[in-house]
This record gives structure tokens, sequence and C-alpha cells, in this order.
């Protein structure tokens, strides 16, 4: 007959840690997350592979002070903290910079930018400066000051505990 469908899970109000499961949140690229409680008093989303296991066990306020080191990701309205600060850049990116690609077509440099589980689209450009410049414009306005002010709420929390 039919393919079977998986059943959703439900962590509503499971502990994992100092972590209590509040409630689904937007899921991030076809995974599920939930938005979790941190006993410190944060709210963080967290994708249910890393809470079930258990790379997950507050809100960073456990680890040390390197996001690096944390046992799992940190991801605040789908965006996950450590992968901005690390400014990573794809595998199968063809122009060296994030966000930034050739489109053949047209011939021309298209910028976007992703934050928040959404895409934005920058433009497209015939000079690829101009691309590079746009993306970086949209990384200082999103991405930047996203870091600034979770660095400067982590800062409030070690200075409180």
């Amino acid at each position: 007959m039919g393919g079977h469908s998986r059943k959703k899970l439900d962590l509503l109000g499971q502990q994992f840690g100092k972590l209590t499961v509040l409630g689904p949140a937007e899921n991030v690229g076809g995974r599920t997350v939930w938005l979790c409680q941190c006993s410190c008093g944060r709210q963080i989303e967290i994708k249910t592979c890393h809470l079930r296991a258990g790379h997950a066990h507050s809100c960073g306020c456990l680890e040390s002070r390197d996001p690096q080191s944390a046992l799992g990701l940190t991801y605040i309205d789908g965006t996950c903290v450590e992968m901005l600060r690390a400014r990573t850049i794809r595998s199968n990116n063809t122009s060296g910079v994030p966000g930034v690609d050739w489109m053949t077509r047209r011939g021309r440099w298209r910028a976007s930018i992703c934050f928040k589980g959404k895409r934005y689209y920058l433009g497209s450009y015939g000079q690829f400066a101009d691309a590079v410049c746009a993306r970086r414009r949209a990384e200082e306005k999103l991405h930047d000051k996203f870091l600034y002010e979770f660095d400067q709420a982590a800062a409030e929390r070690q200075e409180d505990s």
C-alpha cells in the first residue's frame, strides 16, 4: 500500500540537561527545531537531533567561553551562532565569497544572504566587486549585529552567575 509516514516526536515539556522544551519552533533545513528554556533563563532554539543525541545541555552557559568548543550548536531563530562566527566558505562555492555566485545565463554576479531561516536576494551585478560589497554590507547589518547582541547577552549572563 502507501509509504510509511514518520510520526513527529513530541518533546514538549521534556528536560535535556538544563533545557526544558517549551514548544516547536520554525524548522531549519527540513529539520525539526524546538524552543527551549535554559535554567539560566535564556531561551534558545535547538534541533531535535541535537537534543536527543545529548549534544545540547544548556544555552551555552555550561560550556566554556569559547563557542567553538561547545558540545552542540547554538541556534537562535533558525540561525547557528557558531556557523556565522566561523564565516566558512562552502565546498561548492566557486567565487570564494559566501553568498556570491555567477549566473551564467545572465552573465552577472548574484549576491544573497541567509539569516534566521530566510534567504535574502541582494541583487545582481556586472562587477564581482559590487556583488561582494553588497554581501559585506548585508553581513554587517544582519550577521555582525546579531553576533554582537548574542555576545552582549552572554557577557550579561556571565556577570549574573
